[in-house]
């Protein structure tokens, strides 16, 4: 499995606004700092902007900032709400034409594999994953945290 290249930057958006409670960040200053295309950044922020999970402000000085809390947004469900497709194979899509379907094991030990995946991802919060990026630091665009990053709850695995 392969997340999206949309979901990737998307979920580099959210670090980058955990970090900047102060000001609002700008899609120019997120493509200027992970070198990536300011209209692909365009649509990962109208997204999440519809998510909730974002303030946009549009203008001269618009931007974005994000509009909850970093401890209430959980990795399992961020990726699942911003992934469109999680059909590992064919009986899993809405085009299933397998023949073993409800017949073989691999669609139950798919779909088990897919639910520890997403349980897995979700001990973690935006929250955890800025206090251990300590990379983020490094960014042009970083400001100091005016919120307290819990400890993490476990060290997160390479």
């Amino acid at each position: 499995m392969r997340l999206t290249v949309f979901t990737d930057y998307a979920l580099r958006v959210l670090l980058v606004l955990a970090t900047r409670t102060e000001s609002l960040v700008t899609i120019a200053d997120v493509a200027k700092a992970f070198d990536i295309s300011d209209a692909h950044l365009t649509k990962v922020a109208h997204v999440l902007g519809k998510t909730g999970w974002v303030d946009t402000v549009r203008g001269r000085n618009g931007g974005m900032r994000l509009a909850a809390a970093p401890r209430s947004l959980r990795l399992g469900q961020v990726i699942q709400r911003l992934e469109a497709d999680f059909a590992l194979v064919e009986c899993f899509g809405e085009a299933n034409r397998c023949v073993l379907t409800d017949g073989c094991g691999l669609q139950q030990a798919l779909a088990l594999a897919m639910k520890a995946f997403f349980a897995e991802l979700d001990h973690y919060t935006l929250a955890d994953l800025v206090a251990s990026s300590p990379a983020l630091a490094a960014l042009p665009m970083w400001q100091p945290l005016t919120w307290q990053p819990p400890a993490p709850p476990r060290k997160l695995k390479a």
